[in-house]
């Protein structure tokens, strides 16, 4: 395995240029092989996954989800804006440690880009000092926050809630981890900040709110998912007028990486709103054909105002059996 991470870092290095020594020695980040095989994990998973449970009862994982979706809740409001307190550092604790790298004070996204007084419109990697090294600290973070949630599409196929593992779903999992096993080793900070820092709040968001519609007596009170979901096209949006910043007044930063994730906020864009007309636009038209047609039949039909849903990504559009939490 190591031969064969060794015969892709000439290729790695002759597309990318040379890797950021920063990070060396950081857990996972040395080599491709354990991400790569962490992405076709979750690949068969997601194929094999609904066979095996076909002929089984669904799990509630009720208990487990509220904890699950409260601990990313809690990671992304610390990459967002939370810090530990000053602590010393072991004497005996290497710089390059990976964990020791996770534990330094002052770790999140807000405060580093305030210190290093980074500039919206282009960053580079290697002109804040010690303040990329904390933006480097907490995108580490960020892109291990991306292995832990492949948990939501195990919970789906635990619950037996095929219908949210979509094409969106699937490519949005397994290529943020890949995508930012790259950026990690390659440009660890600068103008990679801005989409994390904006994602994180939106999962501080989005997190949260699963988390509460894991309780049953909480989900007629859950009314905003449809803003979440608007949230997430809008921070595409302002994730592609900052990266464009960098190619209009360039910076330090490769043009390489801000022209892909243009290309990548652009798919993204593409799919959220397929998924946003298809879940809350027809499904909002049917339902005012329904109640018209009632009115015009003399009676009105009882509306449920919430969806059994924790969902991410996707929503309930299809009908299924109640599961008896």
């Amino acid at each position: 395995m190591e031969h064969f991470d060794a015969s892709l870092s000439p290729y790695f290095k002759a597309l990318l240029g040379p890797r950021d020594t920063r990070v060396k020695g950081w857990f996972l980040l040395d080599n491709y092989i354990p991400t790569f095989i962490c992405s076709v994990i979750y690949l068969l998973v997601v194929w094999l996954g609904p066979k095996y449970m076909r002929n089984k009862q669904p799990f509630s994982c009720r208990g487990i989800l509220v904890v699950y979706n409260l601990g990313l809740t809690l990671l992304s409001l610390y990459m967002f804006c939370e810090s530990k307190r000053e602590q010393h550092r072991s004497t005996c604790a290497s710089r390059t440690d990976p964990w020791t790298q996770q534990r330094l004070p002052g770790n999140r996204l807000v405060t580093g880009v305030w210190e290093g007084k980074y500039n919206f419109f282009c960053q580079g990697t290697r002109t804040a000092g010690e303040s990329d090294m904390k933006i480097i600290r907490v995108l580490w973070w960020y892109y291990f926050s991306k292995l832990i949630e492949f948990m939501d599409t195990f919970f789906f196929i635990l619950r037996k809630n095929n219908h949210q593992i979509t094409v969106l779903h699937v490519y949005h999992h397994a290529s943020m981890l890949n995508i930012w096993w790259f950026v990690m080793n390659w440009v660890p900070c600068g103008h990679s900040y801005f989409g994390a820092t904006l994602n994180s709040f939106i999962h501080v968001l989005m997190y949260s709110y699963y988390g509460l519609s894991s309780v049953p007596s909480m989900r007629p009170y859950l009314w905003w998912k449809k803003y979440i979901t608007q949230g997430q096209l809008l921070q595409f949006v302002l994730t592609i007028i900052q990266t464009s910043c960098g190619v209009i007044w360039p910076c330090t930063f490769p043009l390489g990486w801000l022209y892909f994730q243009i290309g990548y906020m652009i798919s993204l864009i593409a799919f959220f709103t397929n998924f946003y007309i298809q879940t809350y636009n027809k499904k909002e038209a049917s339902r005012r054909k329904d109640h018209l047609k009632d009115h015009q039949n003399g009676s009105v039909a009882a509306v449920n105002g919430h969806t059994n849903s924790f969902s991410p990504l996707e929503n309930n559009v299809k009908p299924r059996k109640l599961r008896k939490d």
